[in-house]
């Protein structure tokens, strides 16, 4: 979290975005804990409160298109090849991708309010050959809301102490 806290202090608007970009692909970044971050330094003047908001949703959502893109073009083969060492053998991944069928929309935006399963949304919705349009639309308003909720709640923290 130092680090996190420390990238920001020094690149701001630029670490926000690369940061989340890269915590919704996957990488261990406290994303939570960040957009909180976020909010608190926009309710102390640090940042600007709009242009922090704006950032962290472009990269939240660059951060789903890549995950999508890559679900899209190495998903099923890969699973199909080495699912097994992550228990996600061939009946399994038919019952994930018969469910995901059926919810997948708005799994998309409750999956982002649930950390670790954001993550593997965007790559289930490529996967499962969702549209770009669709995918689109549901991963827009899953950023925006997560975004808008942390970036409040950290806002409002600061107005409060």
């Amino acid at each position: 979290m130092e680090m996190v806290k420390e990238l920001i202090s020094n690149y701001g608007y630029f670490a926000i975005y690369g940061l989340l970009a890269l915590g919704i692909i996957g990488l261990p970044v406290p994303d939570e804990f960040m957009m909180t971050f976020v909010g608190y330094l926009s309710s102390i003047s640090v940042l600007n409160v709009q242009g922090a908001f704006l950032v962290s949703f472009l990269g939240s959502i660059s951060g789903m298109l890549v995950s999508y893109f890559i679900g899209k073009k190495v998903g099923k083969p890969f699973l199909r090849k080495h699912g097994k060492w992550i228990k996600m053998t061939p009946p399994r991944l038919e019952k994930l991708e018969a469910w995901f069928n059926r919810y997948g929309p708005w799994t998309i935006i409750i999956a982002y309010f649930i950390p670790g399963v954001r993550h593997f949304a965007s790559y289930l919705s490529g996967m499962n050959g969702m549209g770009k349009r669709k995918y689109f639309l549901f991963a827009g308003a899953g950023a925006f809301s997560w975004c808008l909720v942390f970036t409040a709640f950290g806002y409002f923290i600061g107005v409060l102490t």
